[in-house]
């Protein structure tokens, strides 16, 4: 059964649970600092996707979920994964089920030795529910 299938039609926004998962690379063994950063640079990325020229962003410019998880709490899972394949395979899950999805990749200025590397990534803001399907079973951070 596909997730619209299981949303009722008469469950209101309020009533629905809405959160951001963010999947962070255990096998990286980054600083607890760096950790953080880069899930910043996750969580953030977002919004910044949506910021015009102008410097501006219109509430009117989310979705329904988006909306809701911004007047709500802005709650946020960070979930872990043991290598940069499991890392891309949750993104393309993700992006399959339709699920806004930011990967990170750090410039490696400060850690991991100058070369680039995917550290994280960020699902969501989007129902529960839906983002549970493909990282519910991930241990947390």
């Amino acid at each position: 059964m596909h997730w619209e299938e299981r949303v009722s039609q008469e469950t209101s926004v309020q009533d629905r649970a809405y959160k951001q998962v963010i999947v962070m690379r255990h096998d990286l063994k980054m600083r607890r600092g760096k950790q953080i950063a880069q899930g910043a640079h996750a969580s953030m990325a977002f919004l910044a996707s949506r910021l015009k020229v102008s410097g501006r962003v219109s509430m009117n410019e989310f979705d329904e979920a988006a909306q809701a998880w911004l007047s709500g709490g802005f709650a946020k899972i960070c979930c872990r994964v043991d290598s940069e394949d499991e890392l891309l395979a949750i993104r393309d899950l993700a992006t399959q089920q339709g699920l806004e999805v930011h990967l990170i990749t750090d410039s490696g200025k400060t850690e991991f030795h100058g070369v680039a590397t995917n550290t994280c990534l960020a699902i969501g803001p989007d129902e529960s529910f839906k983002i549970d399907t493909i990282t519910g079973k991930l241990k947390l951070l």
